[in-house]
């Protein structure tokens, strides 16, 4: 394991997000584990596509800041505090057939909405720049319960959070997502084909 592997499982474990732990909260969290299942599957797809030369697509590291670090043998550090260091933007970026592709995934287990506070401000902006040089932002959304996921692209999601901005629902409902939405059908190789919509899309 990489030191920065360990750092990784480290703040994972501590819970340490940059400031001091929380009490835990007497309701449920919305998302557990949250998009574990949904990542394997797209990096499975990038293993895929980067094996037959089709796409470059990669998961971005994220940043960490090693706090502390114990060296009970030469050969062996043991990281024992870290943080993250800054925001991250998206989960995604790579290259297909000459255009810059970034995007976000997220899942939930909600099974009639996408609650939009799990998207940040920074990542929203990202996005939007990305668009603006004429790359490919979108958003992959994974309803695990049902057993459904989606492609979404930008242009289509952002009325969605402008509308939250402005007081409105701070979800997309399940009918939305499928009506402004592909469906990313599962297969076996590839796991999850989100390029087939992108060459819909974009192509």
């Amino acid at each position: 394991m990489s030191l920065w592997q360990s750092a990784i499982q480290t703040v994972k474990k501590n819970h340490l997000t940059g400031q001091k732990p929380q009490k835990k909260a007497s309701q449920k969290p919305e998302f557990g584990n949250r998009g574990m299942s949904l990542e394997d599957d797209i990096n499975d797809t990038n293993a895929y596509y980067l094996a037959r030369e089709l796409a470059v697509i990669h998961k971005k590291p994220t940043p960490v800041q090693i706090v502390r670090v114990d060296y009970p043998k030469r050969s062996n550090a043991t990281i024992k505090e870290a943080y993250f260091k800054k925001p991250s933007t998206t989960d995604y970026n790579g290259v297909y057939k000459g255009k810059y592709l970034d995007f976000e995934a997220k899942e939930t287990k909600n099974k009639t909405a996408f609650p939009l506070s799990n998207f940040h401000p920074h990542q929203i902006e990202h996005m939007k720049q990305v668009r603006n040089q004429d790359g490919v932002a979108f958003i992959i959304t994974s309803f695990s319960v049902l057993g459904e996921v989606y492609l979404t692209m930008f242009d289509a999601f952002l009325p969605f959070w402008e509308r939250m901005l402005s007081g409105g629902r701070k979800s997309i409902t399940v009918d939305e997502i499928r009506q402004y939405s592909d469906q990313i059908p599962y297969g076996l190789n590839p796991r999850l084909d989100f390029l087939a919509i992108i060459d819909q899309k974009c192509f």
